[in-house]
């Protein structure tokens, strides 16, 4: 069985998309659609702008979108997935690419969530931290040890691999006891904010009323959610599960473990870059018969 995964925030670089815009008439079209939704040429700043350029928030998001969802388009018949699934934003790139919601929708949903995102990292400094090396019981209990900050596991990668959220001055404790513990490390993200944490309810409320007046369609093939790392095909349970994403982890070790367990025998990262096939061959690792990992971008 095949499985499609999108990747999320972070895969961004210039140039993306510029294939797909010279050389194909839909994603062209699709392009300038996206110019005309978002209000501004996002184009120029996928293809020609630089790193920082890409950072800015009502770019980045989007930018990752449109080349994610534009590449399933363009795999036509090759296209057919049995199950599907996005890391975070990535998420939606799947419930567009399986038919779940339109591209027009989607596109305004992951726009809106985007600049929901920068008002609640404005609103409280917080940040972000990846933990390697150390077992994520042991991560979830020393997040949950400090008491008087949020601390909270935001992104399983993958085994070794978990990413925490939370205030700035509890990130800072939760690294030092993370290394006394024995990480291998803790390293601080280049990011705006506690993704994935209680800190982004602002944006939750924001989001949830622009998700609940966007039509959803049952997709095409079961999407593994974030949330419930489960396959879901209900719209409204989909909706559901796409409101808490925002403050609840990302649980990608799990989704893909359980993507396998429902016969999943290869994975096809649709997307910029390869920061997913990465984490996937981490996740199956020694399993038989041996799960193939590729990718389109």
């Amino acid at each position: 069985m095949k499985a499609f995964v999108f990747p999320g925030q972070g895969s961004q670089f210039t140039g993306m998309a510029k294939d797909l815009y010279d050389n194909s008439s839909m994603a062209k079209e699709l392009l300038e659609q996206a110019n005309d939704i978002l209000g501004f040429r996002i184009t120029d700043v996928m293809f020609e702008g630089s790193a920082e350029d890409l950072k800015q928030t009502k770019v980045t998001q989007p930018a990752v979108f449109l080349h994610s969802v534009l590449l399933a388009k363009s795999l036509g018949n090759d296209f057919q997935p049995d199950m599907v699934a996005g890391h975070s934003l990535g998420e939606f790139s799947a419930l567009v690419a399986s038919g779940a919601i339109d591209f027009k929708d989607g596109l305004v949903l992951v726009s809106k969530r985007a600049m929901a995102m920068q008002k609640a990292c404005e609103k409280q400094p917080s940040t972000m931290a990846a933990i390697l090396g150390l077992p994520d019981e042991k991560v979830e209990e020393i997040c949950a040890s400090i008491k008087d900050e949020v601390v909270v596991p935001a992104n399983y990668n993958c085994p070794g691999q978990l990413v925490i959220s939370g205030t700035i001055e509890g990130i800072d404790k939760a690294c030092q006891l993370m290394t006394e513990a024995g990480a291998k490390r803790a390293l601080k993200l280049v990011v705006g904010g506690a993704f994935h944490s209680p800190l982004m309810e602002p944006a939750k409320v924001e989001l949830e009323a622009a998700i609940q007046a966007t039509q959803f369609k049952t997709p095409k093939c079961p999407i593994y959610q974030n949330v419930t790392t489960q396959g879901e095909t209900d719209p409204e349970t989909i909706k559901k599960n796409l409101i808490k994403q925002l403050t609840a982890p990302v649980k990608w070790t799990q989704s893909v473990q359980n993507m396998i367990a429902a016969g999943a025998t290869s994975f096809t990262e649709v997307g910029p870059g390869a920061v997913l096939q990465g984490m996937i061959k981490k996740i199956t690792k020694g399993i038989e018969p041996e799960i193939a990992v590729n990718g389109v971008n």
